[in-house]
């Protein structure tokens, strides 16, 4: 995992130069915000996964987009988002993430998460666990398992329900899943968080759903995901209990639901 982890903090530290100037922002076809800071981690994170991993393909939001025949024979290759939550760090209050997750026949099976503005990792491997290094970069070693808190590092609560939502996207049928959750739990708590941070909330034990009935990628989600299910908790398709899978012909994910394992 270290060439991976390396990658998403050196992104991470090109990124913080950029947040702390008056970047200039521009707008993609879909009207999605981008910055000179999501260009500059994608080209960090790829030279470093091709000079790693050269035989595993890369797709990333910022990245050449293959077309499903060209995709669709891939065992395995890596989603990249360079960052994700751009409209909080457009609103510079830290909640943005580097996501890096390898998938290997639809499923996530290793993932790092970085907040660079709050020098919080997130990392996950298959047979291995869940993973949080608070305070990364002013740790004295390159050695992060030394400080790592394995996940989740809160305990459920059976009586109180904490959702987490979308400080951007809020939609009327996440209202109504937090009114329903109210009928069966004598108090739910509501957190406001960006990015593959409110994965990252649930894999902690901070949030025990995160309903997302908006629309997201799969590079929004792969990283956290694996986090999320290596914690022993569930990313599933709302109203279903089958799994988000990737390289889909469409890459938009549908509806979904982060839980804590019941």
């Amino acid at each position: 995992m270290q060439p991976i982890i390396q990658a998403a903090i050196e992104a991470g530290k090109e990124i913080m130069k950029i947040y702390e100037t008056d970047f200039e922002v521009e707008y993609k076809e879909d009207e999605s915000p981008l910055t000179i800071a999501d260009q500059r981690s994608h080209e960090v994170i790829k030279k470093s996964l091709e000079d790693h991993y050269p035989g595993i393909p890369i797709l990333s939001e910022e990245g050449k987009h293959l077309s499903y025949a060209e995709r669709k024979q891939w065992k395995e290759f890596w989603l990249v988002d360079p960052i994700d939550g751009t409209k909080e760090f457009i609103k510079k209050n830290g909640e943005f993430t580097v996501n890096i997750a390898l998938i290997r026949d639809g499923k996530p099976i290793k993932g790092v998460v970085y907040a660079p503005a709050l020098d919080n990792l997130y990392v996950a491997e298959e047979g291995k666990g869940a993973y949080k290094v608070s305070s990364v970069l002013t740790n004295s070693t390159d050695d992060y398992s030394l400080n790592a808190e394995l996940l989740p590092i809160e305990p459920p609560n059976t009586k109180v329900a904490k959702v987490v939502a979308s400080r951007s996207h809020m939609s009327e049928e996440t209202k109504a899943f937090i009114e329903n959750l109210e009928n069966k739990y004598e108090k739910v708590e509501t957190i406001s968080a960006g990015s593959s941070l409110k994965l990252c909330l649930v894999a902690e034990g901070k949030a025990d759903f995160y309903p997302r009935y908006a629309p997201t990628m799969e590079w929004d989600t792969g990283a956290g995901q694996a986090i999320v299910e290596l914690s022993g908790g569930k990313v599933d398709i709302a109203n279903d209990d089958t799994p988000l899978v990737y390289n889909k012909e469409n890459l938009r994910n549908p509806w979904f639901l982060a839980r804590r394992a019941e």
